[in-house]
């Protein structure tokens, strides 16, 4: 029976507290204590968060096989579990990022409070190798994505020396810098990063943007901290509306269709970064793809108006087709049906697990609801052909896997039922599955933040 490859270019992984002491350089242990507190804080707040995503009394609905019941979602600490629910779900292959509600950053997210910039990179390193030691092992099937980005890197000389860790143990891939946000950075189409874009190059790791890039140190901590209060004022009620209003910032325009991953990736179109770098890949993550026909078509009219002092040779568009990827995590609806806005061929997928938005765990009806009415080929492109491709993966070896423990084609293609209507609201309560496309409204906003940037790489004089 044929087997489907697929590959998820969206997991996440986030470091246990008990791990914190081994990891951690002994300098900044002193620093544990408050970090634990801020974690019982954190994990108050989250566990809510996760559970409007995830709510328990539907689990008849969605968590037929107990994967979600039975723990599985500890897979983001636990190689064990992790490969267990790879297995269930039938995927091959998984990029692995940061970041998860069931435990608090290491000092560096932009949901922890805020930290010194010694601190947060030390977190930084603990974070790299730890990931290194628990998931590793399965380099075959698990491929890790270095967190250089969430680091304020005092020179260049350090992040060249933990970019050159990174890939000496295998890692495929890093965030960019600025993916967590200190102050003085220089904007990504600021020549002072090509010694790093150059690394980049030769190591061949892939640059990685997910949702949060562009986020400060801190700033989302301040929203958690904030809600907190509110469900504190409320303890004993429910507190399902302030929670609530907690999902409401994150899906409306504050993480996952945030305009800053694009604006770091124009930066780096009209920055000339791939021009002087013509090797480099782009992986975006987790930022939705409904934008992606609207926005390239302002970038163009925008590279066309100022060209004469845009140090860039080529339209954003045509960097996009040849050196970007869109993952789309939890597809949606909206996202198939504007599937040919870039290339189709330049679409991956993402099950965001263990998180509450994502597809996990269950991707297989929801990739059979999503793509199983769409051209075959195209289907099998985003569910794991175009990421195999693009991201010079072993091809043979996850078919082999594949083989092993993939759905059929069945499973996706062959004749099924509609999927119940309480499981596709379920869907859409986590993820927006069945939301309208963005279309033109960030145009202004995008706008102002271009306009910016403009003058800031004084592409006027």
């Amino acid at each position: 029976m044929e087997k489907l490859t697929i590959v998820s270019v969206d997991g996440h992984a986030q470091m246990p507290p008990e791990a914190w002491p081994k990891f951690l350089d002994k300098r900044y242990h002193d620093h544990l204590p408050a970090l634990n507190e801020e974690n019982r804080s954190y994990t108050t707040i989250s566990g809510h968060f996760l559970s409007r995503l995830h709510n328990s009394s539907l689990f008849d609905i969605y968590d037929l096989d107990h994967a979600l019941r039975d723990g599985g979602g500890y897979g983001v600490w636990d190689r064990k579990l992790r490969i267990q629910e790879m297995d269930r779900e039938g995927i091959a292959g998984e990029f692995i990022h940061c970041g998860d509600p069931r435990a608090a950053g290491l000092f560096y997210q932009s949901s922890n409070w805020t930290h010194t910039m010694d601190v947060a990179q030390a977190g930084v390193k603990a974070y790299n190798r730890w990931l290194l030691d628990e998931f590793g092992p399965e380099s075959d099937r698990l491929f890790l994505i270095a967190n250089i980005g969430s680091a304020p890197w005092r020179d260049m000389g350090e992040l060249l020396a933990e970019l050159d860790w990174a890939a000496d143990n295998g890692f495929k891939a890093t965030s960019i810098p600025g993916y967590v946000a200190y102050p003085g950075q220089p904007a990504l189409f600021d020549k002072y990063w090509d010694p790093f874009w150059a690394r980049c190059e030769e190591r061949d790791i892939t640059l990685w943007m997910h949702a949060g890039q562009g986020e400060g140190q801190g700033e989302l901590g301040a929203i958690f901290s904030r809600v907190g209060a509110q469900i504190a004022d409320v303890e004993g009620e429910d507190v399902g509306p302030t929670v609530d209003k907690l999902v409401k910032e994150f899906f409306k325009g504050k993480i996952f269709s945030s305009i800053k991953p694009r604006r770091a990736m124009w930066q780096m179109m009209m920055g000339g970064v791939f021009d002087r770098f013509p090797n480099l890949r782009l992986m975006l993550s987790e930022i939705y793809g409904d934008w992606l026909g609207p926005t390239f078509k302002f970038l163009d009219e925008q590279f066309e108006a100022n060209r004469d002092g845009i140090v860039a040779k080529l339209k954003p568009s045509e960097y996009y087709k040849l050196h970007c990827m869109n993952g789309l995590s939890f597809i949606r609806r909206c996202e198939v049906d504007l599937r040919h806005d870039l290339g189709v061929e330049r679409l991956a997928f993402g099950r965001d697990y263990p998180h509450g938005e994502g597809t996990w765990p269950n991707t297989i009806p929801w990739l059979r609801d999503a793509l199983g009415g769409i051209p075959k080929e195209e289907a099998l492109g985003i569910m794991g052909g175009n990421a195999i491709r693009f991201l010079k993966l072993d091809q043979a070896r996850l078919d082999a896997i594949a083989q092993r423990i993939g759905p059929s084609t069945d499973a996706i293609f062959g004749e099924h039922p509609p999927l119940p209507d309480n499981l596709i609201a379920h869907f859409d309560n986590r993820a927006q599955y069945l939301g309208e496309p963005e279309r033109e409204k960030r145009i202004p906003e995008m706008d102002r933040a271009m306009q910016e940037d403009l003058w800031r790489s004084k592409v006027y004089a």
